[in-house]
């Protein structure tokens, strides 16, 4: 039986639980698979919490070069996150011959496109399961699954902190801080939240997933990205009584003009099953020519799912290490392209749009006026009436399809006006298809 060495570099969550699930499986993965992994060496500054997870004290090193340089490893994993010192380590891994298994998705998002180039000119794989919705095997699915297939969409919810902060709001009536801050409580989100609320943990997994479907390169720079640290519960409530949820969505299509690419806050139907994806769950909806609509669901997070991932990589990195078929496994895309990523000013969609407003006549007659001047037509309207001590009320609207460049213009036209007290709140909708 092939005997294939492995290092780890990173003990925190999800290399602690890939050293707890090998330990208690070992013996099933050698009878599956027919080849004998070996967890050869574990790299942490912290090796006293290794120690302290039953590793022998002789596998343990705080270098990272006495894995990447080292002759008897065979794969090195890297999970300690981040860009720096994660890029480096992995470029020494391929440098010196090693098939690389990774979870960093900021990394492979950012610069993805050297470090595939490096293991393509060194004629090694390199896999990143993890890096994109937890223990859902997307990124399989995505490259082998419907290799056959040209994909015309991919899109989801594909950050857990956000979905549990709306979902939160949604079914408890709270607040967006009160929602973060039970997140955190619940270890369902980091001391700094940013990249999760911001957008740009989606970020960096839709351009991951939207290089796998459309064979190109995508930089972050290109992906319009906007958080959720706008919405309020009354956004939530507003958007139920038009027929909708809000969601986090990342989104990446084909379009007549290109790649339309996108991460925002979007306005889902009740009935799409987007819809109901709730707490720090994730879901990945894929449309292709030949399979048609497909819905991936799963843990986006935690120890164990992500380790699932991990650990799925490292075995298909041993097999083909153990059939000596090595190289571009985990690099290769579906088919070559080069459409240009759409603008997101040209974006055609309806929008919820919710104006605080001075409480006087003529105040909505001269928020349709500027609107109608821009080409964007209303929908539907409800406005709201104020508490006492309040001086604004909330207008809230559905418009018609309109151009994200026109809608855009005429917010800019009216953050001119004296009766507008705060900065309109905008939520797209997304009806493209979607398993209704």
């Amino acid at each position: 039986m092939k005997t294939v060495s492995v290092g780890l570099i990173g003990w925190g969550t999800v290399g602690s639980g890939v050293a707890a699930v090998w330990k208690r499986k070992a013996a099933l993965f050698e009878d599956r698979n027919g080849v004998r992994l070996v967890l050869k060496r574990v790299c942490d500054l912290d090796i006293v919490s290794a120690r302290d997870g039953g590793l022998d004290p002789a596998c343990l090193t705080t270098r990272a070069e006495d894995i990447t340089a080292a002759a008897d490893i065979d794969i090195v994993v890297e999970l300690i996150g981040g860009i720096h010192p994660a890029k480096e380590i992995i470029l020494d891994a391929i440098r010196h011959g090693k098939q690389v298994v990774t979870a960093n998705k900021a990394l492979l998002a950012e610069e993805g496109q050297e470090i595939f180039s490096a293991a393509r000119a060194h004629g090694v794989d390199v896999y990143f399961e993890a890096s994109v919705g937890g223990g859902i095997p997307i990124i399989k699915a995505l490259r082998e699954g419907f290799a056959a297939n040209r994909i015309e969409r991919v899109y989801g919810i594909i950050n857990g902190t956000a979905n549990y902060i709306l979902s939160a709001m949604a079914a408890q009536g709270c607040d967006f801080a009160a929602a973060l801050r039970q997140a955190q409580e619940r270890g369902f989100a980091e001391r700094d939240p940013a990249l999760d609320i911001n957008g740009s943990d989606a970020a960096h997994k839709i351009c991951i997933l939207g290089r796998l479907c459309f064979g190109q390169h995508i930089a972050c720079s290109q992906i319009y990205t906007e958080g959720i640290q706008g919405i309020e519960h009354q956004d939530i409530q507003y958007a139920a009584e038009f027929g909708y949820c809000v969601k986090l969505l990342a989104i990446a299509k084909r379009a007549p003009q290109g790649i339309d690419i996108r991460v925002h806050p979007t306005l889902l139907p009740q009935d799409h099953l987007l819809a109901h994806v709730q707490g720090v769950y994730n879901a990945v909806f894929v449309d292709t020519d030949l399979a048609g609509e497909t819905l991936f669901y799963g843990q986006g997070a935690g120890k164990y799912p992500t380790a699932s991932a991990v650990l799925s990589d490292i075995i298909a990195a041993a097999e083909r290490i153990a059939s000596g078929r090595t190289g571009m496994a985990g690099v290769n895309t579906l088919e070559s392209s080069s459409l240009p990523v759409c603008s997101m000013e040209e974006l055609h969609t309806r929008c919820y749009i919710r104006f605080s407003a001075v409480d006087e006549p003529g105040v909505l007659a001269e928020i349709a006026r500027i609107l109608g001047s821009h080409t964007i037509s209303i929908h539907s309207v409800m406005q709201k009436g104020r508490a006492d001590h309040e001086h604004a009320v909330p207008i809230v609207m559905m418009t018609h399809t309109a151009r994200e460049h026109d809608l855009r213009l005429a917010l800019s036209e009216m953050d001119r006006l004296p009766f507008i007290k705060a900065r309109p709140v905008v939520i797209r909708e997304e009806r493209d298809g979607g398993l209704s």
